[in-house]
């Protein structure tokens, strides 16, 4: 034990010096420090002298005495420390390192502990905090365990700055591949919720458009009823459960204090203790004026709200901004993409509704115009002159609203107002569809009474309002009813147009008044019209600083309702007229009520007289007229009259107003040809061509598709789809008809065509039949022809010499009929194994000058009989590789055939060889073939002219050309000269191994 004085032993040690200095140790469970054991004065100077945290904790107590280093870890626990048990100092972490301490006094080994999280209280809150450190034991001189040396180091903020970084990191990574705001919101708050200790619960609000509101987007560790977070928040109410209004007036963050559920904690930290306090942020980008939403944000209990804590939340609410403007952006781009794309469809139908509606009627000008110039008196006159008056003015109509639609977008229409009796004007507008109504059988009521002060409106434009929309309610309307209803309001006035038509799907409604826009597969009188004329209806009631609404139900109607201010206040004083004065109005009403009444539909079997020719005919008529029934379908009337007054002095024509009744009247009357437009309403041009191609008795009907479509494209989709041809407006009469003609001719050959393929595919059947019978037949006779010829010859062996003598010559009849009949189903059996690939050869080296031999000397008897000398003249010896049995049956056929026709005419055999080729000719001067029956005598069942009265079948020189062509060879038939024929039998010898003996021979 040393005497050292403590002055000298916390001399040199600074500020930390004169704390021990001032230390009354004799209070102290050490004691005096004179009376201290070496070991602790030693460790004293060991831990004074040390940068780090460094402490001793001495004797079974843990008295705890600690260098410079270590006083920031204490805070608001130092000086006071100095000498107190450890136990005394840090209860609030004791249940951690009281045990460490025990367990290194037991075992006198030193501890580790690296980022060990404790929650301490040093500045009088339970504190986050994070140490690496080491607990050693110092040992006496007897080895056991006096105090605890501790050096080590906090790192809290090291700890906090990679778990925020790391949260900052996954946030940017987060809302990379975010589409729309919705996504990213909900990335957002799936990050926010790995990192519950920063940020024990999130509530994502947006403003909406007009900054009035907030709505809630996302959140994270929330329960549902705590805190408060209501899925709208107005910006104008201050005390609202979040300061949203006060951050979004200051654009600074507002810290809120929680109070506590009345059933339980606020959410809890990743370290089990209740939030307290939340800050609010603004979701704000540099440049902003006004935050585009907030960032709520509940605080760790355990962490100071400083300086790293906040940046690392406003940095978060910086990202979020940025997350949340990129994907607006994004979706903006998308919504404008969209649009343009939206657009250039709506662009798309429009130059296709807008090339039909000027090709129709183009084509119903220019088709009577031809017509007329080719003429004798070069003139329009009678219906082909009304034709070309009525679609110029529907042209003259189509540009003219065209026209006014851009001048209305672009702001250069000027309309004048005029004091005008309403009720007056819209019921004698209304009242000139009463005859289309009536026709249509559909009712129309005008309830418009008298208003009690005009109204000012420009009477043109009023007029087109109400012509449109009442001529659109006659289109779609084929049941019931039309009213138009005009009332007074206050301040307004009224105007219904209401039908019990089709209807507008609900989706469509909030579609309609947008130009080109048209509904989709409505079922309509016409398909006519350019898309624009509720888009021009609404820019019209717009110039009247009106409004036009529409409410629909599909089956049960619409009804339009335009409202008008009163007065004239409300309009350009510079336009206003006070004389009220009927204008000449540019647009004629006859011509709406007109085009209606074209839309009623003929009655089909009613034909109008057709109107006398004006030109000589369109072609020559030809020697034999094709005649032919045609279906006409197209919903245009005057397009059907026009098509009529061309097909039908030369076809039958019937007509239809549409797909659907056009494809019942193909299936009640089968026409020859459908000429049909491409769009109609209801079931149009290529609908009806589907229907066509699926009914299996009217999928052969040509179809010529009309079309005002140009270009290769439409053309390619029309044929692509099954139409038999294409023929885009405008067209001539005479190309029409041409096409009608050579479309019915094609018809007619295709029909021809599968007719003689229908009588092909008979005769194959029957040919088959008749084969499958005949092998049939010849397998069932041959077994019984079999047992015959034993009989036969069993009976010739077994009779005396006394009765061969009497019926021997009967017998050898008997039994040469027998063979005949042999050879006769052999022959039959042959057809069949030919004809089902049966027919097997087998190859062996044959000497064909034997096998030659043995025939002529097997047909010797039978020449005999016939009268006929048997020659063989050629090679003695020829070995060839061929099946014996089936060359030696053409032999035998070519040998009797020569013997059979040459009657008491000599027979020469030839066997020779040429360039690789055995040659076996057969030659007869009988009654020859004729040159005409030379190609076809190897058919099979034929036989030539001359030869018929002497019976066969015509199969025996069949069957030998199929063997011989089995054989890779040739058999050929040309005339002797001076009558006669000779068969020449070819044989390949590449595979054949040729032995030559003798001269050769010849016999008699």
């Amino acid at each position: 034990m040393s005497h050292e004085p403590s002055g000298e032993l916390f001399a040199s040690s600074g500020e930390m010096g004169a704390f021990l200095r001032d230390v009354d140790w004799e209070r102290t469970p050490l004691g005096p420090v004179g009376q201290w054991p070496r070991l602790l004065r030693t460790s004293v100077r060991i831990c004074l002298s040390q940068r780090l945290p460094t402490l001793i904790l001495w004797g079974p107590e843990f008295i705890l005495l600690y260098n410079q280093g270590y006083i920031p870890i204490l805070q608001m626990k130092h000086p006071r420390a100095i000498g107190k048990p450890f136990r005394d100092v840090w209860p609030e972490v004791w249940n951690v390192l009281g045990a460490q301490l025990r367990e290194v006094v037991s075992t006198k080994v030193a501890s580790w502990s690296e980022e060990l999280p404790l929650q301490v209280n040093r500045r009088g809150f339970l504190e986050e905090t994070y140490f690496t450190f080491s607990f050693a034991p110092l040992l006496d001189e007897e080895g056991k365990v006096s105090g605890i040396f501790c050096s080590g180091t906090e790192t809290t903020q090291y700890v906090l700055a990679e778990r925020r970084l790391r949260t900052s990191r996954e946030l940017g990574e987060a809302v990379l591949g975010a589409k729309t705001v919705e996504e990213a919101c909900a990335a957002i708050a799936r990050t926010l919720s790995r990192n519950t200790a920063d940020v024990p619960f999130s509530a994502l609000y947006l403003t909406t458009e007009e900054q009035t509101q907030a709505r809630l987007v996302s959140t994270s560790g929330l329960l549902a009823d705590q805190p408060q977070c209501p899925d709208l928040l107005s910006l104008s109410v201050e005390n609202a459960p979040w300061p949203l209004a006060k951050v979004a007036r200051t654009g600074a963050a507002e810290l809120v204090e929680l109070s506590p559920r009345p059933t339980g904690e606020p959410p809890e930290t990743v370290l089990l203790e209740p939030a307290r306090s939340a800050l609010v942020l603004p979701i704000l980008r540099a440049g902003q004026a006004r935050p585009s939403g907030f960032l709520v944000v509940g605080l760790n209990p355990l962490c100071a709200l400083d300086e790293r804590y906040r940046s690392f939340l406003e940095l978060a609410a910086g990202q979020i901004a940025v997350a949340v403007a990129s994907a607006r952006a994004y979706e903006e781009e998308r919504r404008r993409a969209e649009a343009l794309l939206e657009l250039d469809r709506a662009k798309t139908a429009f130059f296709s509704n807008v090339s039909h509606e000027f090709r129709t009627p183009l084509t119903l000008m220019l088709g009577p115009l031809q017509d007329a110039r080719a003429s004798v008196e070069q003139a329009l006159r009678g219906e082909s002159l009304d034709v070309v008056i009525r679609n110029s003015e529907r042209l003259l109509r189509l540009v003219n609203n065209l026209l006014d639609f851009s001048r209305i977008e672009a702001g250069r229409t000027e309309a004048h107002y005029q004091p005008t009796a309403l009720d007056v004007l819209t019921a004698e507008l209304v009242s000139g569809f009463q005859s289309a109504t009536e026709r249509a059988g559909l009712r129309l009521v005008v309830d418009c009474p008298p208003l009690s002060e005009p109204v000012y409106v420009d009477r043109s434009l009023w007029e087109m309002i109400v012509l449109n929309l009442v001529s659109n309610a006659f289109k779609f309307t084929f049941e019931g009813g039309i009213t138009v209803r005009l009332r007074e309001e206050e301040r307004h006035v009224l105007l219904e147009v209401e039908d019990t038509g089709t209807g507008i799907p609900a989706h469509e409604l909030p579609h309609v008044f947008e130009r080109f826009h048209r509904v989709r597969d409505a079922r309509a009188r016409s398909i006519e019209g350019s898309g624009i004329g509720l888009a021009l209806v609404r820019e019209l009631v717009e110039l009247h600083e009106g409004t036009i609404s529409v409410e629909s139900q599909v089956g049960r109607g619409t009804r339009f309702t335009v409202c008008l201010p009163r007065g004239s206040a409300h309009l350009p004083k510079e336009r206003l007229q006070e004389e009220p004065r009927r204008a000449s109005p540019a647009t004629e009403p006859r011509h709406y009520i007109q085009e209606a009444l074209r839309w009623l539909p003929e009655d089909m079997e009613e034909e109008a007289p057709l109107p006398a020719p004006q030109a000589p005919p369109l072609s020559p008529p030809p020697r034999e007229q094709p005649s032919g029934r045609v279906l006409i379908v197209d919903d245009n009337a005057d397009m059907r009259d026009y098509l009529r007054r061309i097909l039908a002095p030369h076809f039958e024509v019937q007509r239809a107003v549409d797909g659907l009744t056009g494809f019942e009247a193909a299936r009640a009357q089968r026409p020859d040809l459908i000429v049909s437009d491409v769009m109609m309403p209801g079931l149009d041009g290529l609908g009806l061509l589907r229907r066509l191609r699926e009914d299996p008795e009217l999928r052969a009907i040509p179809v010529l598709l009309l079309s005002a479509q140009a270009g290769p494209e439409a053309a390619v989709s029309g044929l692509d789809a099954g139409a038999d041809d294409y023929l885009v407006k405008p067209f001539s009469a005479r190309e029409l008809l041409a096409r009608v003609r050579s479309n019915l001719e094609l018809a007619r050959t295709r029909r021809e065509l599968f007719r003689h393929e229908a009588l092909e595919a008979g005769l194959r059947e029957a040919v088959h039949a008749r084969d499958e019978f005949l092998s049939v037949a010849s397998h069932e006779l041959k077994t019984p022809l079999t047992r015959f010829r034993l009989q036969l010859e069993i009976v010739t062996r077994g009779l005396s010499e006394e009765s061969r003598e009497r019926v021997g010559a009967r017998l050898d009849t008997a039994s040469q009929a027998v063979r005949n009949l042999a050879a006769l189903v052999e022959t039959l059996l042959d057809v069949s194994r030919i004809n089902t690939g049966q027919l097997h050869l087998r190859f062996h080296d044959v000497d064909l000058g034997a096998l030659v031999a043995e025939a002529v000397e097997d047909a010797r008897d039978e020449a005999e009989r016939a009268g006929c000398t048997l020659v063989s003249r050629g090679k003695a010896s020829l070995v060839a590789r061929c099946d014996p049995t089936r060359i030696r049956q053409v032999i035998d056929n070519l040998l009797s055939n020569a013997v059979k026709f040459g009657r008491g005419k000599p027979v020469e055999v030839h066997l020779e060889t040429e360039g690789g080729v055995a040659r076996v000719i057969v030659i007869d001067h009988g009654i020859g073939i004729a040159p005409r029956d030379r190609s076809r005598i190897f058919e099979r069942f034929e036989r030539a002219v001359s030869a018929r009265h002497y019976g066969g079948f015509g199969l025996g020189l069949w069957i030998a050309r199929q063997v011989v062509e089995a054989h890779r060879g040739d058999i050929t038939v040309t005339p002797t000269p001076g009558g006669g024929s000779t068969f020449t039998l070819e044989l390949p010898l590449e595979a054949t191994a040729m032995l030559e003996t003798g001269a050769g021979y010849e016999s008699p």
